[in-house]
């Protein structure tokens, strides 16, 4: 797997991406500077990590979604490459147009840091053929702008086509309202766009994938990711 995080000022978890992704493909990613206007060659992968990129003036990841970098992304997307974006970098695809919606201040006015349960909704996507469909699993969230919304229509289109890929649930996989600490609409935590190849998720996979460290939940999206590559190749 060809991997390459884009690295923008503020971004704090690119590190911790590209220590999973080795750790689970065996694959040194390239870190791409966001002034860049080109990938690597044969980057088979993008991925946008966390943070806080510019400080999240404005408005979260709108100034990095006008990097000279994303133009570069957008082309690749175009043509089927996979995209992943994760916490700041899900803001950053939905600035960007990747992806619809957008990511508001959290219900409670607060940042939240722990643990969430997440219910997969599908097992058949690159992203999550780690998984089974139903399975509940656990992993971090860190944000103060994570509760998704979008127009009804967007909504609609959205649970229509099956574009819902991950919602806050209880331990046991209920979608209730307790449990969807940011108050995301219909407890979203994770969509793709239309061809399902880009993936923006408020949720962190990267902070969970090693025993000596805790849990490994995280895991099976970079697992599936790195075997749904190697097949294409």
């Amino acid at each position: 797997m060809k991997a390459a995080i884009l690295v923008f000022p503020g971004i704090n978890r690119e590190r911790d991406m590209a220590r999973t992704l080795k750790l689970v493909s065996g694959s040194t990613p390239n870190m791409v500077w966001h002034t860049d206007h080109e990938l690597p060659a044969g980057t088979d992968l993008v991925v946008v990590p966390g943070g806080f990129s510019y400080g999240d003036y404005l408005r979260c990841g709108a100034i990095a979604a006008r990097s000279p970098i994303m133009d570069a992304v957008r082309a690749f997307a175009a043509k089927g490459g996979l995209v992943l974006g994760v916490c700041n970098g899900f803001q950053i695809l939905c600035e960007s147009g990747l992806l619809p919606g957008a990511l508001m201040r959290n219900a409670q006015l607060k940042f939240i840091c722990r643990d969430v349960h997440l219910k997969v909704e599908r097992s058949d996507t690159p992203f999550t053929r780690g998984y089974n469909a139903g399975q509940v699993i656990r992993v971090p969230v860190a944000h103060g702008e994570g509760n998704y919304i979008a127009d009804g229509e967007t909504i609609a289109k959205l649970e229509g086509d099956g574009r819902v890929i991950f919602r806050y649930a209880s331990a046991d996989g209920m979608i209730e309202p307790n449990s969807n600490h940011n108050g995301a609409i219909n407890a979203i935590a994770g969509i793709v766009n239309e061809q399902g190849n880009v993936l923006g998720m408020m949720p962190h996979p990267e902070n969970h994938v090693e025993e000596a460290i805790g849990r490994t939940d995280g895991r099976g999206l970079f697992a599936g990711l790195t075997e749904a590559l190697g097949r294409a190749a």
